[in-house]
């Protein structure tokens, strides 16, 4: 027997760790860029977030609460977050009741389908500022709103109802007028994504299913009810977690809008990070509760749905 020793496989000083990134160095090349992504630009910045919440340079250093217990002392955050919850819910609400309307009736075939197809979907090649601009003209005091409102007023008149209208500068009017409006502006710039959402999950459902209930005797109120909607289910979570996460964290429409009048929590953060404010603590908590109120709404949601779905089932 020869006093020589075997020699030892490559990688085997390496440890099994090394062994098992030679054996798949395909896979980790290609997960390596998404991973330092994720690492980068998703994990590092809400850990840094986190930590400048916690700091509190003038009341106990690090870790504290001080800036949280500053927000809940204050009025206007108080009144962003309110006027948040409203927004996202008055969008989410307009925006799937009308995405369902829309994408019920592109469903249908209709003479020139296509360019109607076409001209919904036109918002979403309109920057976000913009379209908030371009609302600004439909409702400022001398906007297209209130002369619709000032021609309805004289056309009751001609037949003996008198109503009074004065014209208000919507945007500015604040409370229910001024979130409205800015409820409105986001419904209208994100309606096309909703709407071919929903129209993906019409378009899944098979025929033979509706043309079964069809045969069977059920009315079209029946079919939609008890067929559709139910099949359609799994493309209004999509529609709604996604609707949800953008609408509690609109930003831009709600500054060209409502600015301060109104302020939700993106205007809020903006407004206390930026200058001359210049509080990265204080943004940094209000950024923290504004993902823990999106948090909380997803997972209320996915709970109540999925767990209806599965009692169903």
């Amino acid at each position: 027997m020869s006093d020589r020793a075997t020699p030892s496989r490559p990688g085997s000083l390496l440890g099994p760790g090394a062994a098992w990134i030679r054996a798949h160095t395909l896979e980790v090349a290609l997960a390596a860029p998404l991973v330092g992504y994720l690492l980068l630009l998703t994990a590092a910045p809400i850990v840094e977030t986190v930590r400048l919440s916690l700091s509190a340079p003038l009341d106990g250093g690090f870790p504290s609460l001080g800036r949280y217990r500053a927000l809940l002392a204050s009025d206007l955050f108080r009144a962003a977050l309110r006027n948040t919850v409203i927004v996202a819910l008055l969008s989410l609400v307009l925006e799937i009741g009308l995405g369902l309307l829309v994408a019920l009736t592109l469903h249908r075939r209709f003479p020139l389908r296509g360019l109607v197809r076409t001209l919904v979907l036109m918002p979403l090649g309109v920057p976000t500022v913009v379209s908030a601009a371009v609302m600004l003209l439909v409702f400022s005091r001398a906007g297209y709103l209130n002369g619709l409102l000032l021609a309805a007023a004289d056309g009751l008149a001609l037949i003996g109802v008198h109503w009074r209208f004065e014209p208000v500068g919507w945007t500015v009017a604040g409370g229910w007028r001024t979130l409205f409006t800015v409820a409105v502006a986001d419904t209208w710039k994100v309606l096309p994504v909703v709407s071919l959402i929903l129209l993906a999950g019409l378009q899944a459902i098979p025929e033979e299913v509706e043309e079964a209930a069809k045969v069977d005797g059920a009315t079209g109120w029946g079919r939609a009810r008890h067929v559709v909607l139910p099949l359609l289910a799994p493309y209004l979570t999509v529609a709604v977690i996604l609707r949800a996460i953008d609408a509690f964290r609109i930003f831009e429409v709600a500054l060209v809008l409502a600015g301060r009048v109104e302020p939700v929590l993106g205007t809020y953060i903006w407004g206390r990070y930026a200058p001359p404010t210049s509080d990265p603590y204080t943004a940094a908590a209000g950024a923290v509760v504004l993902f823990l109120l999106i948090l909380g709404f997803v997972s209320l949601y996915l709970r109540l749905v999925v767990g209806r779905g599965e009692a169903v089932a």
